[in-house]
């Protein structure tokens, strides 16, 4: 059955939206198989490589058939015996899975499509078998070098008689390979960064999840030397290896903002998800690089989102030299928790669903979706760029321009978050922004926005619910969130 869907917070029949800007399409899956999808990988033949939790990786012939026939798709199984696999690439030639101990390179040499080649690719970090150890990636970058990361450990920490600190390393790290060489540690302060990708410019981020020194979900731009704020990888800085720096006693009970001016080396998100508003959960990361086939979106990164089932949208830019930007609702009300999103070779998104060990909205425990643009370009906010007095916002079809330069169409409060040991925090020191002045751009797509009370890291909550295109419509989302860390000069 395909699903119009235009969100947030609902499933639109076909009959209450016959034009819906996308459609949602459920894979059937083949009778016993389930297919608890924790990695997605397009190969250069347009299969579709999914890998699994429960350590098999299956091969999608033509995901680009009718999903509701999986004989037309055709699956079959390519690799089995591994353990827990929660990420999947392909680079040149072979797939690469990470498994909980090691990455490890998938072939097949004797073209059966099974694989019957199975080598480490990488390895060096430490697992004790705590349950929170996972291990999540790869991503390869342009210049072919091999990103992974590592989960924290939580709950209750092995210790091993004193000798956790040597025999379990790089725990919260994000590390890095390049070709011929070896594992090396990159960037520290992570707590489950789930979710890895990089952007249309080749560098790579990933997302992360509330808890204990975060306050809610970020999504981190990894880079050589950076402190993410979680305290549990501060012990491997004193290793002759770590090229981060240790900044000593972490302060407790201050905001963010704060805590980016005190802390040696300590790196804001590139962007805060405001937790339950866009989600609780967010995980894989994709680019669009479909080139229009997707819709109005190109460049931008997508993000899913397992507790709501969803998929979320990101716009990015620099400032400062440093990445900074907006979130924004793209589809919820998935079957199952989003874990994994790729693109097809014909510009669809497919989502990969999980819910073993977690809990998710939707009425399945595992599988697929596809998500396919239908042609019909949704009203929504396109780009929101930080000025020295404001904000530029531009959108995907011709504003009202009585509705676009009043200023009851706008609302804007700006709050930020506690930075402590303590599990997640609520929005803190709320205030209004003031919006002065609000000026229709000339080619009628665009609104500068002219604000007081702007606060470099803080999260600014812009609503538009009095917004209309020049056809009438409302935005299909009329809100976004943008992270503040630096106000352009």
């Amino acid at each position: 059955m395909i699903l119009p869907v235009l969100l947030f917070g609902a499933t639109c029949l076909a009959a209450d939206l016959p034009e819906a800007a996308y459609t949602v399409t459920p894979y059937e899956m083949p009778e016993g198989i389930k297919l608890e999808a924790s990695g997605l990988a397009l190969m250069p033949d347009g299969k579709l490589a999914v890998s699994t939790r429960r350590g098999e990786v299956w091969i999608l012939d033509h995901p680009g058939a009718d999903p509701s026939k999986p004989e037309a798709v055709g699956f079959h199984r390519f690799a089995s015996g591994l353990h827990e696999v929660l990420g999947l690439a392909w680079h040149e030639g072979a797939l690469y899975a990470t498994q909980r101990s090691e990455v490890t390179k998938l072939r097949d040499t004797d073209g059966d499509s099974v694989a019957d080649e199975y080598r480490t690719a990488a390895k060096g970090w430490g697992v004790s078998g705590n349950y929170h150890e996972y291990a999540y990636g790869p991503v390869f970058d342009p210049g072919g070098a091999m990103w992974i990361t590592l989960n924290a450990t939580m709950g209750a920490r092995v210790e091993m008689a004193g000798q956790r600190a040597t025999k379990f390393p790089w725990r919260g790290w994000a590390m890095i390979q390049q070709p011929g060489g070896q594992l090396e540690p990159l960037c520290a302060g992570l707590r489950s960064p789930s979710g890895l990708g990089s952007n249309a410019a080749g560098d790579v981020f990933c997302t992360d999840q509330q808890g204990n020194w975060f306050g809610t979900n970020p999504l981190l731009h990894l880079r050589k030397g950076a402190f993410f704020g979680h305290g549990d990888s501060l012990k491997d800085m004193q290793r002759p290896d770590s090229p981060v720096r240790d900044p000593g006693k972490l302060p407790q009970a201050i905001t963010v903002a704060e805590a980016a001016k005190r802390i040696p080396g300590y790196a804001l998100p590139a962007v805060w998800f405001p937790y339950v508003k866009m989600g609780q959960s967010p995980t894989g990361v994709v680019c669009d690089k479909t080139d229009g086939k997707f819709g109005p979106f190109a460049g931008q990164l997508f993000v899913g989102e397992f507790v709501l089932s969803g998929v979320n949208r990101v716009f990015l830019e620099k400032v400062g030299g440093e990445y900074q930007g907006a979130c924004f609702h793209f589809i919820d009300g998935l079957e199952c928790g989003a874990l994994r999103l790729a693109f097809l070779a014909d510009g669809s998104m497919v989502v990969g669903e999980t819910n073993r060990g977690w809990n998710s909205q939707g009425s399945r425990s595992f599988g697929l979706e596809r998500i396919r643009w239908s042609g019909r370009v949704p009203f929504e906010i396109l780009t929101m760029e930080a000025r020295p007095d404001g904000f530029e916002l531009t959108f995907t079809e011709d504003l009202d321009a009585r509705t676009a330069t009043e200023l009851g169409s706008f609302a804007m409060a700006s709050y930020t978050y506690i930075y402590h040991e303590k599990y997640g925090s609520d929005e803190t020191d709320t205030l209004p922004v003031k919006i002065t002045r609000a000026e229709l751009g000339k080619g009628k797509r665009s609104v500068r926005l002219y604000c007081t009370g702007l606060r470099e890291g803080y999260v600014h909550e812009l609503h538009l619910a009095g917004l209309r295109s020049s056809g009438g419509a409302p935005l299909v989302h009329p809100e976004g969130y943008y992270t503040l860390n630096r106000l352009p000069k």
